[in-house]
């Protein structure tokens, strides 16, 4: 199971800044004029190792994702047919994988991570991956997302609830190279609920996201 420590000072600044983003954009996350936009974060740069098969599509130049050596991500379903709902599935899938590489890369603030979320989520994943950096530790292993599922809201926004297997998913000190197994638990299964909007260059970023993790909707 992938955990990191998470210092309370690095969660009141995280609360703070999300109000504070928030309050700038009208507690909504309907504007898409890209004013609230993290700055620089439309480009991606590349590392080896496990490139995204779709990096390319839709006729928008995304960044590709490499995920980190031993790091496998599996999302089902990839796709259901729906070509509106699969655009979703496959940008949360993206931005699921540019964390792995942020975190890979030890880098909080990566370009990727911006390209394919915003707002309070964004905020949130520089300080997810900051706990992993502050750790000293990578991801390894395998994590399975399964019952994708994709609602769209007369706003335009799309929410997607799905659940993660982390049980064969670890955490690994980036100077030893040691892996920490952990014993498979009930807290191994998370259930997330995420918001998305299409901005203004065709990409589905997600806007905020929630999760329960020992949910007894995601259990095997």
């Amino acid at each position: 199971m992938r955990t990191r420590t998470t210092t309370a000072t690095a969660v009141a600044a995280l609360t703070t800044a999300v109000a504070l983003l928030l309050t700038a954009c009208g507690g909504s996350d309907s504007d898409d004029s890209g004013k609230d936009e993290i700055a620089g974060a439309d480009t991606g740069s590349s590392a080896p190792a496990s490139p995204s098969p779709s990096a390319s599509r839709d006729g928008v130049d995304r960044p590709t994702v490499r995920l980190p050596e031993g790091d496998n991500l599996v999302f089902d379903p990839e796709i259901t047919g729906d070509t509106r709902t699969d655009a979703v599935l496959k940008d949360n899938a993206e931005y699921l994988r540019a964390i792995d590489e942020a975190i890979g890369k030890q880098d909080p603030k990566s370009e990727t991570v911006g390209f394919y979320s915003k707002d309070a989520a964004y905020l949130g994943s520089v300080e997810w991956i900051s706990g992993f950096v502050k750790d000293g530790v990578t991801v390894t292993g395998t994590v399975r997302y399964f019952d994708r599922k994709v609602t769209f809201s007369k706003d335009g926004s799309a929410g997607l609830v799905y659940c993660a297997d982390e049980s064969k998913g670890y955490t690994k000190d980036t100077k030893t190279g040691k892996v920490n197994v952990t014993e498979a638990t009930k807290q191994s299964y998370v259930l997330y609920n995420d918001r998305l909007r299409k901005n203004e260059k065709g990409v589905w970023q997600t806007t905020k996201s929630s999760s329960e993790r020992g949910s007894e909707a995601c259990q095997p």
